[in-house]
C-alpha cells in the first residue's frame, strides 16, 4: 500500500477521531456555560448544564462516526457551536 492511498483510507479516519474528542469537548462545555443564560437559578444551571454535558459529549461522539462523512460532521459540528456561541458569550 502506497502512503498516498494509506493517507486515503486512515485520513477520514482520524478527521473523525478528531472531530469527536475536540467537537464533543467543546460542544459540551459551551452549552454547560450557554444553560447559564437560562431564567434558572445559577446553582441550578451549573447543575444542568454539567449533567447535560455528559450526554452531549456522548451524543457528539456517536453522531460523529454516523455520518457519512468526515467533512459533514465538521461542518454540523460547526454549526452547532456557532448557534450556541452566542449563548455562551452572553453570560
Amino acid at each position: 500500500m502506497t502512503a498516498l492511498r494509506r493517507a486515503r483510507v486512515i485520513g477520514p479516519l482520524v478527521s473523525r477521531i478528531v472531530a469527536a474528542l475536540l467537537g464533543g469537548y467543546a460542544l459540551a462545555a459551551l452549552f454547560s456555560v450557554a444553560v447559564l443564560a437560562l431564567p434558572l437559578s445559577k446553582p441550578q444551571a451549573v447543575l444542568t448544564g454539567q449533567l447535560a454535558s455528559f450526554a452531549i459529549c456522548t451524543g457528539v461522539v456517536i453522531w460523529v462516526f454516523a455520518v457519512r462523512s468526515a467533512l459533514k460532521a465538521w461542518i454540523g459540528l460547526l454549526i452547532v457551536a456557532a448557534a450556541l456561541a452566542p449563548l455562551a458569550w452572553s453570560v
